[in-house]
């Protein structure tokens, strides 16, 4: 008897074990959902084709030393003459101290990049945490938040980050700074209307009346359903990140210690490129910048679609 009532109790463990706790449970329904979005993105076509490109260029700029080398900014070394033409040898030519053109559009990719990333980064996590806050606390706070987030929508975002820029000291983190404080409020005003629709749900009211408090709510709640949005206006941001980065080193107004995509720009200006007809100084970091934006934003459309397939975009 004591030994037949005692394996129930011993077989229930084992069962338990057999299946996982919660937290395996939860990483199995984020598996099943990451591989759901998967196989729904990769039905749009141009959202492949733009994910290809990125990673096409995510690999460049990873791998720039072995493909470039790590010399390949060198003014007092450079291996052509100035202003060469394309050729064999140098692929896109040479700019005007007779460096590499090819090697310094791979080099640029890793700073556009990081640039677009960070900046769009900042950007959508002032624009959440303003959203989330506005849309559940309402009341005066809400009333300041949305006016403050109206008046930096009025106001013209490169004349914001060119006055930031100028400012503060020319470097990588004042363009992060600049273009990721100008850019967060058509975020902050997509995530405070899909709070409020989230507040009037039930188990919101639920959650309430259990005891929990804001922060429970706004965390365990409210921004679980807010994320697919987020995630869908970062990959949108990216891409006009990337273009106010190279619009504001264009102006004079980036780091002019490293290589970037609108710096080369800049230098083709500076050279008197666009008189002279050196198209080729021009044309490899312009094309770059404008691939990149538009994958961008081909894979922002493509995540939009997946997450809300009521929006009907076209693949």
């Amino acid at each position: 008897m004591t030994g037949t009532a005692a394996t129930p109790p011993a077989a229930a463990p084992a069962a338990r074990g057999s299946t996982g706790g919660p937290r395996t449970l939860a990483w199995r329904r984020r598996r099943a959902s990451a591989a759901r979005f998967w196989r729904r993105y990769r039905t749009h076509r141009s959202g492949v084709v733009g994910l290809a490109a990125l990673l096409l260029f995510a690999l460049a700029a990873l791998t720039a030393p072995l493909l470039a080398g790590s010399d390949v900014d060198n003014v007092t070394d450079a291996p052509g003459s100035p202003l060469e033409r394309p050729s064999a040898e140098f692929p896109f030519g040479t700019d005007q101290f007779g460096r590499n053109l090819l090697g310094l559009v791979i080099w640029g990719a890793r700073v556009s990049l990081l640039v677009g990333l960070l900046a769009a980064v900042l950007s959508v996590a002032i624009g959440t945490l303003i959203g989330v806050t506005a849309g559940h606390f309402r009341g005066w706070y809400a009333t300041v938040a949305m006016r403050v987030t109206d008046w930096f929508l009025v106001m013209p975002t490169l004349v914001l980050a060119i006055a930031l820029a100028t400012v503060m000291s020319r470097s990588l983190v004042t363009i992060v700074v600049a273009i990721g404080v100008t850019t967060w409020p058509t975020t902050a005003r997509l995530v405070r209307a899909q709070t409020l629709a989230v507040e009037t749900r039930p188990y919101i009211e639920r959650a309430r009346a259990l005891g929990g408090g804001h922060w429970h709510v706004m965390s365990r709640h409210v921004l679980p359903h807010v994320m697919p949005l987020v995630l869908a206006q970062t990959t949108l941001i990216i891409s006009a990140a990337i273009l106010a980065e190279a619009t504001l080193a264009f102006l004079g107004l980036g780091d002019p210690t490293v290589v970037s995509w609108g710096g080369l720009l800049q230098d083709a200006r500076e050279a008197g490129a666009v008189s002279a007809g050196h198209w080729w100084y021009l044309v490899p970091p312009g094309i770059a910048i404008a691939v990149v934006a538009l994958a961008f934003t081909l894979c922002g459309r493509a995540v939009e679609s997946v997450l809300n397939p009521r929006l009907g975009v076209s693949r």
